[in-house]
């Protein structure tokens, strides 16, 4: 089966949505935390670190599935392979 430019755009739109979206969740999850304890400051009245590890990160993921559930329909709509509703 042959691809058309209309299927090659729509999926590197899509690897490079995913591609930052991991980016984002990586930094979040492993480089946040790690440094957490060293960026000692306050965040809405709590210290950054328990703020990330109890709300933060949550918020972020919730954030990023929001986003590409969002993003993904309205590329599906750009190019022509939205589900019938």
């Amino acid at each position: 089966m042959e691809l058309t430019e209309n299927h090659r755009r729509y999926w590197r739109k899509n690897l490079n949505i995913t591609a930052i979206l991991l980016a984002i969740w990586f930094v979040v999850t492993f480089v946040v935390g790690y440094f957490a304890r060293d960026l000692n400051f306050t965040f809405f009245g709590w210290p950054f670190s328990f703020w990330m590890g109890a709300q933060g990160s949550l918020i972020v993921y919730v954030i990023i599935i929001w986003f590409y559930a969002h993003y993904m329909g309205k590329l599906d709509q750009e190019h022509g392979v939205a589900e019938e509703e």
